[in-house]
């Protein structure tokens, strides 16, 4: 028996999902943990899972987002494990997708169409996210905010630094020491400066 766990990122927490898990009775050593994307399946702890699985093994996983988020992925993997490999899996959140259960035709068939649903919903709701998340850039851009690596402006003095250093009266130490700019930054702002005058 053996339990997957998934969180998007590593600021999210898997507390839950390793409760379920816990309340399962389900071996630590048996517990995947994968702090990844569910854009797809190559994820460190899942490729693990995937190597130590057996016919007649059965994995749980609390609910079918937190397999996958791509619906022909989830699909595929699904049929991997329980066609062609002889796995179970058994949905916490959802108790029709257990697949120790109901194996005949009308089981079978009952078990696909829900994951079908799921699988649509969980990829679904990745596409709302990657859109808001766009939504949200898109109107902090409109707002001025700035994304990246702050710019580090050259102080007031930088085109006398410049004279003394191009003079020779300071080296290109001095000039980084009292601008505070990295090498490369400082002759990304001298170019500046001199398209600046033309």
């Amino acid at each position: 028996m053996y339990g997957y766990v998934r969180c998007s990122s590593i600021d999210q927490n898997e507390a839950r999902q390793m409760l379920a898990m816990n309340e399962l009775k389900i071996a630590p050593s048996h517990v995947f943990v994968d702090k990844a994307s569910g854009k797809d399946f190559e994820r460190p702890a899942f490729q693990e899972l995937l190597e130590k699985l057996v016919t007649g093994d059965l994995v749980w996983v609390l609910s079918i987002d937190r397999l996958g988020r791509d619906y022909d992925e989830i699909q595929r993997f699904w049929r991997i494990l329980t066609k062609e490999r002889g796995v179970d899996i058994a949905v916490i959140d959802m108790p029709l997708l257990d697949t120790r259960l109901n194996k005949d035709l009308m089981g079978a068939f009952i078990a696909d169409l829900v994951l079908q649903i799921l699988s649509f919903v969980a990829h679904s709701e990745r596409d709302n996210i990657r859109k808001r998340q766009a939504e949200g850039i898109a109107a902090a851009k409109a707002r001025g905010v700035q994304f990246g690596r702050p710019i580090k402006k050259p102080p007031g003095n930088f085109d006398s630094l410049v004279k003394r250093w191009q003079s020779g009266k300071l080296s290109i130490g001095g000039v980084l020491a009292q601008t505070g700019l990295k090498e490369a930054t400082f002759y990304r702002r001298l170019r500046e400066l001199k398209l600046s005058k033309g």
